[in-house]
């Protein structure tokens, strides 16, 4: 949402100083905030599958070694072991009854020295989706504005509040939830969003000037 409110934003915002016609805004916003979503629900998506793919790529390799090296094995457990000053025959007897059971073995070093928890493949497509339509919502709060307005410069100046209204909230809020200062949140999420959106601006003027 974060980068649906500011990409778009920037470029509606550039395109205003460079043409007169709310219609070039509106068609140029759409394209951009569908092709957005649609890479970043891809990104999403490969970025869980990709996770996905590697947790089994190594569970298949521990059950491998489980099996051609088990007392490297049975030594990497110890060691694990020894870091939460386990006793040497505690250590001992732990090894052994893990062992006889290759499954559990095989979990224990993938939480535990590998530090990996087992995926969800649908995670990576509920990403993508979540990603998409965040990317949407954000993207279409800037360009509203040009739906109700006559000219790209009218557009401009309540895209320009309504924009930054929502990235204070936005900056708030997820600041927040991950237990932030939530002003402090506000405050650098609307910076970025007005800075990027002032150098399209500028841009976009310099270069249909020329």
């Amino acid at each position: 949402m974060s980068d649906g409110l500011t990409v778009p934003f920037a470029l509606t915002a550039g395109l205003s100083g460079a043409v007169n016609t709310n219609t070039i805004v509106i068609t140029a916003g759409i394209a951009e905030i569908i092709a957005g979503s649609i890479a970043m629900g891809l990104g999403g998506y490969l970025a869980g599958k990709t996770a996905y793919d590697h947790y089994y790529a190594e569970q298949k390799r521990e059950y491998q070694e489980v099996e051609v090296v088990p007392e490297k094995e049975k030594q990497e457990i110890e060691e694990i072991l020894a870091d939460y000053g386990i006793s040497q025959q505690v250590k001992k007897d732990f090894v052994d009854e893990l062992a006889k059971d290759k499954h559990k073995w095989v979990n224990f070093m993938m939480k535990f020295e590998l530090k990996l928890e087992e995926p969800d493949l649908n995670s990576a497509r509920n990403s993508a989706i979540t990603i998409a339509l965040a990317y949407i919502l954000g993207g279409f709060i800037p360009l509203s504005s040009y739906f109700f307005t006559t000219t790209p410069r009218h557009g401009l100046y309540y895209s320009v509040g309504v924009t930054i209204l929502a990235l204070l909230i936005f900056g708030y809020s997820k600041n927040k939830a991950i237990g932030e200062n939530p002003v402090t949140g506000a405050i650098k999420t609307t910076i970025i969003g007005a800075l990027a959106a002032g150098a399209a601006f500028v841009i976009a003027k310099l270069v249909s000037g020329i």
